[in-house]
């Protein structure tokens, strides 16, 4: 059977995207040596406040996503990003990147901004690639030194 990837649009409360950002905070806290050592930034990673969420499936399966929210007038915020072990790689992420920036594009925002940190190499990587530049710590992460924040202009 081929590998079909398909992208449906959806938000926070749906059941495919709940289960992806449960499984990111399992990458997360294995990245980092435990959910004790990000215990800080779990409440900034409250899905009831995304509205536009994109979800990657193959064949039906849920296998990656991304979403943003809204942050202040014209700025949209990236949240979980997240793409399947097994899936990894294979452009998938920067795929889900370039939906969501045209997503937060036609809704008006004209730059979107995003946390990451050091241990994340292959997200900070790909934000890296897209055009993204790294930029003084905002909102909730100022003062957070594990936390790398950047931003890119739509």
């Amino acid at each position: 059977m081929e590998k079909k990837i398909k992208f449906a649009y959806t938000d926070g409360s749906h059941q495919d995207f709940i289960n992806l950002s449960q499984l990111l905070d399992v990458f997360l806290n294995e990245l980092v040596g435990g959910e004790e050592n990000r215990i800080e930034y779990l409440q900034y990673n409250i899905l009831e406040d995304i509205h536009d969420v994109i979800v990657a499936y193959e064949n039906d399966n849920p296998v990656g996503c991304a979403s943003f929210k809204f942050f202040e007038e014209g700025i949209a915020e990236v949240k979980r990003v997240f793409v399947k072990k097994g899936y990894r790689g294979k452009g998938m992420a920067k795929q889900l990147m370039s939906l969501l920036e045209k997503g937060a594009k036609e809704k008006g925002f004209d730059k979107l901004v995003l946390e990451s940190g050091a241990p994340s190499v292959e997200a900070m990587g790909l934000y890296d690639q897209l055009g993204y530049t790294v930029i003084e710590n905002y909102g909730p992460y100022k003062g957070m030194k594990k936390s790398i924040c950047m931003e890119k202009i739509l």
